[in-house]
């Protein structure tokens, strides 16, 4: 399905949210610099866990939002509440006024519409395009965020120091131009309700059966450990906006990245971690499909497991080096283990997941993120407490348990598969 051919309101998001994202990864990746530096790393790791966990129970309300209400109208208002959060952490961070406090109050209320932005964003691309063409929709937006995610941080690496004020302003326009986009063009694809199939039960009654679908965890064996290893090995690449910005920046001054002649590229700080970002989201971009398709040859087990190893060498090349070569080498590394896994974690979910509960087991699944989401930021704290190797080395542990966590799951999964070939 060629883009032209898409609906209206799938090519004004398309190129809306391409903006948005690129201005959004020109500051995002250097925030927890910011927040480490205005509060002690210690209070910006407890306070980044506590904005996280307002998003995660936004999201939990986002997908009824968007059932309840409609798809085109929580877009624009989630749109239009993060224009005027960023309006309001540009004012925080102004030439006349500084108030770290306000940002991140901003920045959390930012996370909190963004949850609410997502579902609704997903649900209206599966009201408008047939299910054979669905993949191929989300892997235009899908690789539109990569995109975003290589340009934004070369950008942001020049552009952040100095024009930090300059740069939210011109977010929160972007995002307000969005919602006005969204609120003149597009239309509601909501599917028509009867009376008798209206939600009749009260937002939190949602909430509470949200909540009550996740005991299927404790249930089902195999998925459990699956979640508890995906949490664990999730420490590690959680760390790419957390601590990673944070160690670079305090340990790369004034690299020469390379030379001609007289001629010279040198790096420091926010503009070494800009580089390293954007190197993650070029491989990402580049080699997604090749390395899915090449995994595919393997034994799952074997790549889980493997996957979670390459993570925790990948944190241990971080800590022994601070050359900003060494960095990009462990950088492709990471790279290599995020990749290993990216196409195979949905099909093994969907493999695990009876008929009649896919959406329950793939909600449950989430958990994998969003729990891990908001433990991830203690590794700022922890910095303090046992230094940068020390905890490189921790996080590396983790990757290793939930490596072991995945070779005991995939021995489970298997004896239950032969005992149900043998039944059958």
């Amino acid at each position: 399905m060629r883009i032209r051919d898409w609906d209206r309101n799938l090519k004004v998001r398309l190129f809306g949210e391409a903006l948005m994202n690129i201005t959004f990864w020109m500051f995002f990746p250097f925030l927890t610099i910011y927040f480490a530096e205005s509060f002690g790393k210690a209070l910006a790791g407890f306070l980044l866990i506590f904005s996280q966990v307002f998003s995660v129970l936004a999201s939990l309300m986002g997908g009824y939002f968007a059932d309840r209400f409609g798809r085109k109208r929580m877009m624009v208002v989630a749109a239009l509440g993060q224009g005027v959060s960023y309006i309001v952490f540009a004012a925080a961070v102004s030439p006349w006024f500084t108030s770290p406090i306000l940002g991140f109050i901003a920045f959390s209320i930012v996370g909190i519409f963004s949850s609410f932005y997502h579902p609704a964003s997903q649900a209206m691309i599966a009201d408008l395009v047939d299910e054979k063409e669905r993949s191929n929709v989300f892997a235009v937006f899908y690789t539109s965020i990569n995109i975003a995610v290589v340009i934004g941080p070369i950008l942001g690496a020049i552009f952040y120091v100095n024009y930090r004020f300059q740069l939210l302003l011109a977010v929160a326009i972007i995002c307000i131009l969005l919602a006005v986009l969204l609120a003149k063009v597009a239309r509601e694809t909501l599917p028509a309700r009867t009376e008798s199939n209206q939600p009749k039960d009260k937002w939190y009654s949602f909430v509470r059966s949200q909540i009550a679908d996740y005991t299927v965890i404790i249930r089902d064996k195999v998925f459990l450990l699956y979640i508890i290893a995906g949490i664990l090995v999730s420490q590690t690449f959680m760390q790419l906006d957390l601590l990673l910005p944070v160690y670079i920046k305090d340990h790369v001054h004034n690299q020469t990245l390379f030379s001609f002649r007289d001629w010279s590229f040198t790096v420091q700080g926010e503009q070494a971690f800009g580089l390293i970002l954007s190197e993650n989201g070029l491989l990402v971009a580049l080699f997604t499909v090749v390395v899915t398709r090449w995994m595919t040859k393997f034994r799952e087990r074997n790549v889980f497991v493997l996957a979670s190893i390459i993570y925790a060498v990948s944190m241990i090349l971080f800590s022994r080096t601070e050359l900003i070569w060494g960095l990009m080498i462990g950088m492709a590394v990471f790279t290599l283990a995020e990749l290993m896994t990216a196409g195979l974690a949905q099909s093994f979910i969907s493999k695990l997941a009876p008929e009649n509960m896919r959406g329950q087991y793939f909600a449950a699944a989430g958990l994998r993120y969003t729990v891990g989401r908001t433990i991830a930021p203690i590794s700022i704290p922890l910095t303090v407490w046992v230094g940068y190797q020390w905890t490189f080395i921790i996080l590396a542990a983790l990757a290793l348990l939930s490596a072991l966590l995945y070779n005991i799951m995939f021995s489970i999964y298997e004896k239950q598969t032969i005992m149900q070939k043998s039944v059958s």
